[in-house]
């Protein structure tokens, strides 16, 4: 039975689409294997957010193409959207799909192209002979317009180093936002939303089949329902999410409603929210999430800049003191939740002055974490024809001192759990020792994740999958340490 491998660049809405054009090849018989090397169709699935993540899907292309040459090759994702003609070009690409045809991506992939069967020694097909390359080239790019589709893939997503305890599930795609840096809209078309019935159907098989943790994720996670027809979603009012609202039958169903709807309908126990913007953490989405024991806490709320100035250039659409509020609210209703932000260094324009607004913003906000990004140039957005683009050597140099500080606050938010009992879920089984945990270099530590997205070492073995409540003993390199309390 021929098999298939996909490999995904980027965030975690591609690795959903990934686990999505997975089921497509299964439902078609085909097999997932291991590595590329074995598979007779290879999918790169990638990512274009910067000039570095199309320069590692090049990179992938050549290696398989050097490890397995008779591999199909079919590139994908957000790339193949952006620049289709681009990667067709290269060598060992059979096809190019692009998101607006991802959904049928098997259909298309297994209709197009042929995987080799057996034949005998020293014979050659005529159709290798005459090639038809007129046809083939006309026939190798699948890209429309992304604004014009309406689907939205979804399938959960197991991270295989966490071994498959936490999946991943992506409920939103698209953006309508339109910041000057981002490429992203207009390689993933118009915000979308999963229906809510749908959602509620995937938690549940999820923790039908023993899962305890969900992390619900999407381009712009906060925008969810907003395209949905509002008469046909009915917010529940169970007593169990602790909340009631009047079902209102014009409106828009808004992410808390649906949060509220998860936490009514399913048994699933404990949801996580992955980022979303400031300005759509409104203080009902905080109430809740601060109340319910059954949702994490921890708030991802991409910052990008401190600097008003540089805000405005970018076209995002709130100011450093509407961020700072929102700050402080999420951090007054949840005092030991992690906070985290990207921030984004060099943007055109970006002068020490507006750098030192960023950072001494950062230095003021009770962030546990940062995913600090160098501005990269992309085509066919506004900021990339800005004037006074920043030097590369600056940026980094910018890039470093936010991670170093960056790096200084998550480590004083995990010392102020040394002597405190946290609640985490077991990843990993069985993992000798890292680190001098203890004088004997041979002690048996199980990795963990705590409710508020700190890594945590347990020491002793537990199966992977459960909660535990874990005394914390002490923070070794950038690790939490400590013992079980109770099962």
């Amino acid at each position: 039975m021929p098999g298939y491998y996909v490999e995904n660049f980027g965030c975690r809405a591609t690795q959903a689409d990934g686990a999505a054009v997975e089921r497509q090849f299964e439902e078609q018989g085909l097999v997932r294997v291991s590595t590329p090397a074995q598979a007779a169709i290879v999918v790169f699935n990638t990512c274009t957010v910067t000039a570095a993540a199309d320069q590692d899907a090049r990179a992938a292309i050549r290696r398989v193409l050097r490890h397995n040459p008779q591999a199909q090759i079919v590139v994908t994702g957000c790339y193949a959207q952006r620049a289709p003609e681009e990667l067709a070009s290269l060598p060992g690409v059979s096809l190019v799909i692009g998101n607006s045809h991802k959904h049928q991506l098997a259909e298309i992939a297994l209709r197009q192209i042929e995987i080799s069967k057996p034949v005998p020694a020293g014979f050659v097909p005529v159709a290798n002979l005459v090639e038809k390359f007129e046809e083939r080239a006309e026939n190798s790019i699948f890209v429309s317009d992304i604004f014009a589709h309406t689907e939205l893939l979804a399938a959960p997503v197991f991270d295989a180093a966490n071994e498959r305890t936490r999946p991943n599930l992506k409920i939103q795609d698209g953006c309508d936002n339109r910041c000057s840096f981002c490429v992203i809209p207009s390689v993933r078309g118009h915000s979308r939303s999963l229906d809510a019935g749908r959602i509620i159907r995937e938690v549940n098989a999820l923790v039908a089949s023993g899962y305890r943790e969900v992390v619900i994720s999407g381009i712009n996670l906060g925008r969810w329902g907003r395209d949905l027809d509002g008469s046909h979603f009915a917010p529940s009012s169970s007593l169990r999410s602790g909340f009631r609202r009047p079902e209102v039958e014009s409106r828009k169903p808004l992410l808390a409603d649906l949060i509220r709807s998860i936490l009514d309908q399913t048994a699933l126990e404990k949801l996580r929210i992955s980022s979303v913007e400031p300005m759509d953490w409104s203080d009902e989405l905080i109430r809740l999430a601060a109340a319910s024991p059954r949702i994490a806490k921890h708030a991802h709320v991409p910052m990008q800049s401190g600097s008003d100035a540089v805000l405005r250039r970018m076209h995002r659409k709130y100011r450093p003191w509407h961020y700072r509020e929102k700050i402080a609210r999420i951090r007054g209703a949840m005092p030991s939740a992690a906070i985290g932000a990207d921030v984004m260094v060099g943007f055109p324009g970006e002068s020490d002055q507006e750098f030192e607004s960023t950072r001494r913003m950062i230095e003021d906000l009770p962030f546990t974490y940062l995913h600090v990004f160098t501005y990269s140039a992309r085509p066919g957005t506004p900021a990339a024809n800005m004037p006074n683009q920043v030097p590369v050597y600056v940026a980094r140099e910018r890039n470093r001192v936010l991670r170093e500080l960056a790096a200084e606050k998550k480590l004083a938010f995990m010392r102020s759990f040394i002597g405190r009992e946290i609640e985490a879920i077991t990843l990993k089984r069985d993992i000798p020792a890292q680190t001098p945990v203890s004088a004997n270099r041979s002690t048996q530590l199980t990795e963990a994740l705590t409710d508020n997205y700190l890594k945590l070492q347990v020491k002793g073995r537990h199966e992977p999958n459960r909660w535990l409540r874990v005394h914390v003993e002490d923070v070794v390199d950038g690790v939490l340490v400590g013992a079980v309390q109770e099962i």
